[in-house]
């Protein structure tokens, strides 16, 4: 048996799997949904979620995706046979006014600031975005609220229906996988909902997205770009670039923010090629300058580049529609870009400000502080992001920090999934200086079950566990190559036993960080809180779920700490288990 085979059951045993969690993962390893949708399913919501998980087991589109790159009008055809099927033509999507968004790192936040900015004009919005935090209808939204269980209820089993009734059982995409067949849905809703318009998030990349299958969008706008998806979409940002660029149109206007030249010079040769005018949007000082500053607290620089860019796009279509408000142009400083025209420097309306102060985005630079416990939620997982998220991590402590000299703990939660590399972003977050590591699966709970908005049959228990242990593998070594000073002063007791649930050595001069591995978030969030969060108050912990060294005589130290930071990331889905146990509300 492998060394990493022994020390996952290891930690299966500390973690206490459960029976019935252990029968999921034997039936997902033979391929299969582990509880699947029922065979005469209800109209509840939960069977809804249920039944559009089981188009998990199809997610062989990333395969597909990759095998047909050279080609993607063969995936856009694709999605116009579902599109048909589904009862509408790629006519009836021209009737929706839509702003398209791609880009690496921000693109959610972006269509939140450009959704909430025009909602502040009395606009009817749609909004389209992934992945889901909490449950799967936040994916939809009207007027900036999810679509209502009933509404994404009633949705689902009308589309699911169709495309069952009209369904090729020879072909083995008879039905479109978990995140075409919720992009279908979103075009449904919002033509029946009749939105004034609708923003939509790129899912991955641009050129190969079932979301590019947009025609006419009313303006296009392209976030910062990174290393990310390399499997599918390249392994330089120059091939990333060029993807992203897939979603202009000609004579659609686009906007993009500041990048790196060569990605910059991949963006200006696509629009041209596509004959699409693209400009770059100017910062936000430049719009500031002269009057009140448009975003207060600790957004981040990374937020004010996405806000920027939101006002260019809110700007464009209100320009579009002849609106009035659209705010006045002023004097630019700016030289233009050698690779891009600038957009306009304007001065932001009043609705345009209210609009940024308003959005409201969980999971991205988020702060919940609450007793002694201070949570910090960002979804950063790329590189370029998690530089992002530990620039706002420093400045938000500063912040929230007590004076005095009452001990304070930092503590990490992270995750990491897909095809990106943790090594590369554990590295990123090490100078943070965190006394606790804290790696687990992006699993609310052990098993599931209950929980279909979380549920992913994609991976098995196993799988994810190992990956775990990687990444507190990943940890200890860059503990142990550390060098410099301890800034928290003499070690703990903690560190004079097993620093981890793998055993490693411990150097005496440097500052080190326990870890430990859980089997689920909420089984972490236990042991970070010990019972001093005023809301998240679990039952008891499973009987010798706790029984290492580090677990017991870290529960003195954050039992007694007069304030525990936790910053939680690495994983949007990950940030969403935990909102859903520390913010029940957003699960109801």
């Amino acid at each position: 048996m492998s060394r990493a085979r022994s020390h996952l059951r290891a930690a299966l045993f500390l973690v206490a799997v459960s029976p019935r969690a252990a029968t999921a993962r034997i039936a997902a390893q033979r391929g299969l949904s582990a509880w699947p949708a029922p065979q005469e399913p209800g109209m509840e919501y939960q069977d809804a979620v249920r039944t559009l998980n089981t188009l998990q087991t199809n997610a062989g589109y990333l395969e597909q995706a990759k095998r047909q790159r050279g080609d993607p009008q063969t995936q856009l055809e694709a999605m116009e046979l579902y599109l048909a099927r589904s009862g509408l033509q790629v006519e009836d999507l021209d009737r929706l006014n839509i702003i398209h968004v791609t880009g690496t790192k921000g693109k959610g936040s972006t269509c939140a600031f450009t959704e909430r900015i025009l909602r502040s004009y009395g606009l009817k919005t749609g909004f389209f975005s992934s992945p889901h935090l909490v449950q799967v209808r936040e994916r939809i939204r009207i007027n900036g609220q999810p679509i209502s269980p009933e509404l994404f209820t009633k949705h689902f089993w009308h589309l699911y229906h169709q495309l069952e009734e009209t369904k090729d059982n020879s072909s083995c995409a008879s039905m479109p996988a978990y995140f075409r067949f919720l992009t279908l849905m979103a075009f449904h809703v919002f033509l029946q909902e009749k939105v004034d318009l609708a923003v939509v998030e790129v899912g991955i990349g641009g050129t190969y997205d079932c979301t590019n299958i947009i025609r006419k969008p009313v303006v296009c706008g392209v976030s910062s770009l990174g290393i990310d998806h390399t499997n599918l979409l390249g392994d330089t940002v120059e091939k990333i670039a060029w993807q992203k660029g897939g979603i202009f149109k000609p004579g659609v206007p686009a906007f993009t923010v500041l990048q790196p030249d060569s990605p910059l010079a991949v963006l200006r040769d696509r629009a041209q090629q596509i004959s699409c005018p693209l400009y770059l949007c100017p910062p936000l000082d430049a719009l500031e300058e002269g009057g009140p500053p448009l975003m207060l607290g600790l957004d981040g620089d990374h937020q004010r580049s996405n806000a920027a860019l939101a006002l260019q796009l809110a700007r464009c279509w209100l320009q579009q529609q002849d609106h009035q408000g659209i705010g006045e142009l002023k004097s630019s400083r700016l030289s233009l870009h050698q690779q891009l025209p600038l957009a306009p420097v304007f001065q932001p309306t009043s609705r345009m400000c209210d609009g940024l102060r308003d959005t409201e985005w969980p999971g991205r630079t988020q702060v919940l502080q609450r007793g002694p416990l201070t949570w910090y939620l960002d979804g950063a997982h790329t590189s370029s992001s998690m530089q992002a998220c530990v620039r706002w991590f420093h400045q938000a402590l500063q912040s929230h920090q007590r004076p005095g000299s009452e001990p304070e703990v930092r503590v990490l939660l992270f995750n990491s999934t897909g095809d990106r590399d943790p090594a590369a972003l554990l590295k990123l977050l090490q100078p943070c200086k965190f006394d606790y590591a804290v790696f687990c699966p992006n699993l609310t709970e052990v098993s599931s079950m209950g929980n279909a908005d979380q549920q992913n049959f994609t991976v098995t228990l196993d799988q994810v566990l190992l990956r775990c242990l990687e990444h507190q593998q990943h940890w200890s070594r860059l503990d142990e190559g550390q060098v410099g000073p301890d800034l928290w002063g003499t070690p703990g007791p903690e560190t004079a036993g097993p620093t981890s649930l793998l055993p490693t050595p411990c150097p005496a001069s440097t500052h080190r960080s326990s870890s430990l591995v859980f089997s689920c978030i909420s089984h972490a969030l236990q042991w970070i809180s010990q019972g001093r969060d005023p809301v998240f108050q679990h039952p008891a912990s499973p009987r010798g779920l706790l029984a290492h060294p580090v677990a017991d005589s870290g529960a003195s130290v954050l039992g007694s700490a007069a304030a525990i930071h936790v910053l939680v990331t690495g994983s949007l889905h990950l940030v969403g288990g935990v909102l859903r146990l520390l913010e029940p509300s957003l699960a109801q």
